[in-house]
């Protein structure tokens, strides 16, 4: 193989038939070399082929290998030592959820994947996750996460809590020239938008108020061009390459040069699902969700309301 090919998380996940979410795993444990070219991870051929050499070695050794996962899976799951908790989202808090979970529950070592919302909830319904944040407006009932947890995870059995709440709304340029306000206001024409990419919670905020509202999103300029977090849309905006984006106010305040327009207040919440493994560590996360040690840490980051932080909410 040529030295200069090299592969992408996507390109590795396709090639062993596995998620991302355990490419990342291998990645981070160390079982799989890769490196960084930007803010993209690349595995090099070589490194590939000897991983794949690796996990083979592992089967061939086991008794009565299970019938079903690929090798990649088995090889994830002989893996010796704390057990691996995937967590999936993009918010600074459950970084600091991780960081109290390996502290203080013994045997687990969380993981972190950085997948939007639908994405997450896909992925826990495919088994590839342990603890998804989901934020995803119903535009006809006006409740977030619920229904969708409701029609995707159907007969599982399933925990939500509540990690916190924080506003939504427009990215705007400093001082707002062009006065946008409201929800019916991107129905302008003309607006240039900075979007999220499908399966965001901010990508299906915005669909759903434009439905609502009957705007088609043909006539948002830049509405197919993505960014793949809150902070890539309000730079767009903050450089002048956009009029508009959608998304929460602590990206406003990171990003600056740009004004926030708060429009509505998204419930932000983990699900869990209630496997005979998990119910090793369950109590003790709702016992760190509803601590003052792990809220006093949320209370330091502006934006982030607490008043539900560790309230069940739906328990299956």
């Amino acid at each position: 193989m040529s030295s200069d090919i090299s592969y992408t998380t996507e390109e590795i996940a396709k090639l062993l038939k596995i998620s991302k979410l355990t490419v990342y795993d291998l990645i981070k444990k160390g079982e799989l070399a890769s490196y960084r070219v930007g803010k993209q991870m690349r595995v090099d051929p070589a490194d590939l082929e000897a991983y794949k050499r690796r996990a083979k070695g592992m089967q061939s050794h086991e008794r009565s290998p299970q019938s079903g996962p690929t090798a990649a899976y088995q090889a994830v799951a002989s893996h010796k030592g704390p057990h691996p908790v995937v967590i999936t989202g993009q918010d600074l808090s459950l970084d600091i959820l991780a960081k109290h979970m390996e502290k203080n529950i013994p045997g687990i070592r969380p993981l972190r994947a950085y997948v939007g919302s639908l994405d997450s909830l896909i992925s826990m319904y495919r088994g590839e996750s342990d603890i998804v944040s989901t934020h995803l407006l119903d535009g006809d009932t006006g409740e977030y996460n619920l229904p969708y947890i409701r029609k995707l995870l159907v007969g599982s059995s399933y925990l939500v809590v509540n990690l916190l709440s924080r506003n939504a709304g427009l990215y705007v340029k400093q001082g707002n020239p062009l006065a946008l306000t409201s929800w019916k206001d991107l129905g302008r024409q003309g607006l240039r938008l900075a979007n999220r990419e499908k399966g965001s919670g901010a990508r299906v905020l915005l669909d759903e108020q434009l439905r609502l509202h009957g705007i088609s999103a043909n006539k948002l300029a830049g509405y197919e061009l993505e960014q793949n977090n809150h902070i890539g849309v309000a730079s767009k905006v903050a450089s002048g390459e956009a009029d508009v984006g959608v998304g929460i106010e602590k990206a406003a305040a990171i990003v600056g040069q740009i004004d926030f327009i708060p429009l509505i207040q998204e419930r932000y919440d983990l699900v869990m699902l209630k496997t005979e493994q998990n119910q090793a560590w369950l109590a003790s996360l709702l016992y760190i969700l509803q601590s003052d040690a792990f809220k006093s840490e949320l209370q330091n980051i502006a934006g982030y309301d607490l008043s539900l932080t560790g309230k069940i909410l739906l328990e299956t």
